[in-house]
């Protein structure tokens, strides 16, 4: 398989850690996987609303190499704070060790242990480097990573999984139940599942994906990240979590007054309106976390016929849209992730922006005319610094296509 020249630096970059740490991967493989954009519905996975998507060309790579001693030795280039990672595979220490919370270490022992807890037998040891270039916040750096280990864990064990979406399931437990973190599964889907040049389209009623291509008259355009410089702290500590509550909270209690599981089940109007006037003295701020997912299932079919149709103005339109409710109806924003935005959206050509992902802090994203994305670097490069001086040397502006979520390379 043919590799770019980013694969190759980075390729480049593994193995001179290696030799340095002294782990042999000479001859392995490198398992690429990359982060994910959004289209619709962020933040939507927890709420059952389904999904549109891609993966976008910012990736973590794993150079590795099974061995025979049954230990897993590993080390980051973007930690190496952190030292080497070496445990027994299968007997990986369990998430209450104080010295793991803050570690990136917590992947890899998370995937080990969920993997056990599922009763799969893990007695491969490996030497593995890993190397990462996605934003931290907004665009799936974890789920990421998590798919990274579990599928490589299941090549070197030689365990086979025919249906994909159980990667999925195990990749979101890494993070739910070892690490603590109340994720839903958008973000897996959308690495795991994606093509290039398409979108996915995820059903969860039948847990069906569907790939929709990209309409031939689409103008040519950049999905851009805007990385703010900030680092989000994990879900569990984020306004995330918050929202997750009283979202499940609301449709708790509309439960069995109206006959809804949860909020993606509020499509009709009429229901809507029931809902907003049952709850409208009790409840007004679980009602504006309503209105967002509402209104942006409304939105949903629109944004993949307009993909299907090749109309980039409409899908960042919507997308804009999107993120006026994000901002104001579900207030998962942050003030950062909104400079870039109202930068953004001073800049010809820039057809929609919003922020990215968990929310709070990390990074926006745009959807661009190619022509534009020097533009756009231009006015971020200018503005953000004057409005936010304490990430002027920390942010960046990325430029991106849609690429497949998993793949492999040779060393």
């Amino acid at each position: 398989m043919s590799v770019s020249d980013t694969d190759r630096n980075v390729i480049e970059k593994l193995e001179a850690l290696a030799s340095e740490k002294q782990f042999d991967i000479a001859g392995g493989k490198v398992r690429r996987t990359s982060s994910r954009f959004c289209l619709g519905v962020e933040h939507g996975d927890y709420n059952g609303t389904e999904l549109f998507g891609v993966g976008t060309g910012r990736f973590i790579w794993m150079a590795y190499k099974p061995n025979d001693t049954g230990r897993i030795r590993m080390v980051d280039v973007n930690f190496q704070q952190d030292g080497i990672i070496e445990f027994e595979a299968g007997r990986a220490p369990g998430a209450e060790t104080a010295d793991v919370a803050d570690s990136w270490a917590r992947f890899p022992f998370g995937a080990d242990s969920i993997l056990k807890r599922e009763g799969y037998t893990l007695t491969k040891g490996m030497d593995a480097v890993l190397f990462g270039n996605i934003p931290g916040g907004g665009m799936s750096r974890s789920a990421s990573l998590s798919l990274n280990l579990i599928l490589t864990q299941f090549e070197i064990n030689d365990i086979t999984v025919d249906d994909p979406m159980r990667v999925v399931d195990l990749a979101q437990a890494i993070e739910n139940d070892y690490i603590g973190s109340p994720c839903g599964n958008l973000d897996q889907i959308m690495i795991m599942f994606a093509k290039k040049g398409m979108g996915t389209h995820y059903c969860p009623a039948d847990r069906s994906i569907k790939y929709v291509p990209l309409g031939d008259s689409a103008p040519d355009f950049r999905i851009v990240a805007l990385d703010t410089g900030t680092n989000r702290p994990g879900l569990e500590k984020s306004t995330y979590k918050i929202r997750r509550a009283e979202c499940e909270e609301l449709a708790a209690l509309a439960g069995n007054e109206f006959g809804i599981a949860n909020l993606a089940g509020v499509t009709e109007q009429g229901l809507y309106d029931r809902i907003l006037l049952h709850f409208e003295n009790s409840h007004p701020h679980l009602l504006d976390r309503l209105c967002y997912i509402y209104n942006a299932q409304q939105r949903f079919y629109r944004m993949m016929e307009a993909w299907k149709t090749g109309d980039i103005e409409t899908v960042g339109a919507i997308f804009r849209e999107d993120g006026i409710g994000l901002r104001d109806d579900y207030q998962i924003s942050g003030p950062e992730l909104e400079t870039m935005c109202d930068i953004a959206r001073t800049v010809p050509g820039v057809y929609g922006e919003r922020m990215l992902g968990g929310g709070d802090k990390g990074a926006a994203g745009a959807i661009v005319a190619a022509d534009a994305v020097d533009t756009l670097r231009a006015a971020v490069d200018t503005a953000y610094p004057r409005s936010r001086p304490y990430y002027a040397d920390k942010f960046a502006v990325h430029a991106l296509t849609v690429v497949d979520g998993v793949k492999e390379l040779s060393l």
